[in-house]
C-alpha cells in the first residue's frame, strides 16, 4: 500500500534511481499523475511537463473506454471492443474530434498556452499514478513517440499485469513497482486516493508543492 500519491512518487523515484535511469523530461498524465511525477522529476533532475489524453467512451456508456486520443490527435482503438459493440465509424470520428479538442484545451491550461517541450531525440519518462486499462497511457506514449523522443519509459507505482504487459509494445521500457495478480482498480493500492484538482496539479507542475 502507498500512503498517497506523493509517497508512491518517492518510492518510484527511488527505484528509477536504483536502476540508473537517466531522462531529459518527465511527463505526467493529468491530473492524478502530477503528485507522483514531481518527486520523480526532482530525483532525476529532469524537466516536468504534461502529456494529455482523453478516453473515448462507448455509446451510452461513457465510462467504458473503447480507445483514447491525445492532445495532438494520436489515437488508440480497442478494436475488439469496438467490433463487439458495433460502434459506427461516424461515432468514432465525432468522439475522437471532441476528445482531442478537450485534451488540447487541458494541455493549454496546464502549460498556460505554451507548447509541449521539444522531445526530438530526448529521453522521456511518462508517469501515471497507476495503470488499469492502459487506454490513456497508450495514446500518451504514441504522442511522445510521434514527437521524436529517442527513448520512452512508462513508469507507474502499480498496474494491472495484463495492461503492463500490453504496454510493453508501446514503450521502450515499462517500470511498475507492483503488478498484483488480484488487481481490480488503482485506488485500492493507496490509503489516500482523493481527486487531484487542476489548481493542485498545476502547483505540482510548477514546483510549488
Amino acid at each position: 500500500m502507498f500512503d498517497d500519491r506523493t509517497d508512491a512518487g518517492e518510492r518510484l523515484a527511488a527505484e528509477l534511481e536504483r536502476r540508473g535511469l537517466e531522462v531529459d523530461v518527465v511527463l505526467g498524465i493529468p491530473r492524478g499523475a502530477l503528485p507522483v511525477a514531481r518527486p520523480v522529476a526532482n530525483a532525476l533532475e529532469a524537466e516536468l511537463d504534461v502529456v494529455v489524453a482523453r478516453k473515448l467512451g462507448a455509446p451510452g456508456n461513457p465510462e467504458l473506454a473503447i480507445g483514447a486520443v491525445a492532445s495532438d490527435g494520436s489515437v488508440w482503438h480497442n478494436d475488439a471492443l469496438i467490433a463487439q459493440l458495433g460502434v459506427s465509424a461516424d461515432y468514432l470520428e465525432e468522439i475522437e474530434r471532441e476528445e482531442a479538442e478537450n485534451a488540447s484545451r487541458k494541455a493549454d491550461q496546464y502549460r498556460d498556452g505554451a507548447s509541449i517541450p521539444d522531445l526530438d531525440g530526448k529521453r522521456v519518462a511518462v508517469v501515471d499514478d497507476g495503470v488499469a486499462t492502459g487506454a490513456t497511457a497508450i495514446a500518451c506514449l504514441r504522442q511522445v513517440h510521434e514527437a521524436g523522443a529517442e527513448h520512452v519509459v512508462l513508469a507507474v507505482p502499480v498496474g494491472s499485469p495484463q495492461s503492463v504487459d500490453d504496454l510493453a509494445s508501446e514503450a521502450d521500457e515499462v517500470i511498475a513497482l507492483q503488478t498484483p495478480a488480484d488487481f481490480r482498480a488503482v485506488g485500492q493500492y493507496y490509503r489516500q486516493f482523493g481527486q487531484v484538482n487542476d489548481a493542485d496539479a498545476i502547483a505540482y507542475l510548477e514546483g510549488d508543492r
